[in-house]
């Protein structure tokens, strides 16, 4: 091969380089600035098959995606100065490209130190407008939007970044606030304890003093019916016995002597001293026809 040949084949071999050099392509996940010596000269480069002067145009990427920025916990005090500790995120993503660049020079790490900056400051005036309650729950989804709207605001003007979420994870006590709000939470509620437990005594009392009345109501009303039936029963035997004496009195008087020998022999170590002409002795003498 001559050295003509040769020397065709390097030009070609450059100029394919120097085309090769002069293309380049922007993924959809990605945004991009054109640099010529160090100056943006085309910003917002969109996807798509670009060209560049080789040597002279830089181009640089960045990661369109959304990126998460994970604040750190921190303390911040709310309107009635009491302490809480706040764990928050954001999610942002490049929106102006040019911005970004020459607010960070394309660093991440610039823009999530900046963006935790006005976060921090941001979170801190959100809390020290609103009392404990409404940042925990009367007003905590209207802080998070106000905060998403003057954060993206400040931040698509100073750092070419749209803040697209931002998210409270957490919102603690203090440790020290904690264990005395727990003591609190425990010494009231054994407080509670004590006055149910009096009232159940109080209820217990009463029922038992109430159980104590009807009992001896019922044992009233019982022995007063029984009375009333023992008086009726001994009503009836004594008019039985009337009725029966009546008809034979010889006969009621003899068997009532009967029983009354019956019960008084009944034992033989029983002394009894009597005259023996008594009356109690007639059925004993010489019987009478």
């Amino acid at each position: 091969m001559s050295n003509r040949a040769i020397g065709a084949l390097v030009v070609v071999a450059a100029l394919v380089l120097l085309a090769w050099s002069s293309l380049f392509v922007i993924q959809q996940t990605e945004r991009g600035v054109m640099l010529r010596f160090g100056r943006v000269v085309e910003s917002n480069l969109q996807p798509g098959l670009h060209f560049k002067i080789p040597l002279v145009n830089k181009v640089r990427k960045f990661d369109a995606r959304l990126m998460t920025l994970d604040s750190p916990t921190q303390r911040f005090l709310t309107l009635e100065k009491k302490a809480v500790m706040v764990d928050a995120y954001a999610k942002w993503r490049v929106f102006n490209a040019e911005r970004f660049y020459t607010a960070t020079s394309g660093m991440k790490q610039i823009a999530d130190e900046r963006l935790s900056r006005r976060l921090e400051a941001g979170l801190r005036d959100q809390f020290g407008k609103r009392t404990l309650h409404e940042v925990v729950s009367g007003e905590r989804d209207a802080m998070v939007a106000e905060l998403t709207t003057s954060l993206n605001k400040m931040a698509n003007a100073e750092l070419g970044i749209e803040v697209v979420d931002v998210r409270i994870k957490a919102i603690d006590l203090p440790k020290e606030v904690s264990r005395s709000v727990y003591e609190r939470m425990s010494t009231e509620r054994e407080r509670e304890a004590r006055e149910h437990r009096a009232k159940g005594r109080e209820l217990a009392e009463g029922i038992r003093a109430d159980a104590d009345r009807q009992r001896r109501v019922i044992l009233a009303e019982a022995y007063r019916e029984a009375e009333e039936t023992r008086g009726d029963g001994d009503a009836r035997a004594a008019s039985i016995y009337a009725e029966a004496f009546s008809k034979n009195p010889e006969f009621y008087s003899f068997t009532r002597s009967l029983a009354a020998y019956r019960n008084s022999f009944e034992s033989k170590s029983d002394v009894m001293v009597l005259d023996p002409k008594s009356d109690f002795f007639k059925y004993l003498e010489t019987p009478r026809p």
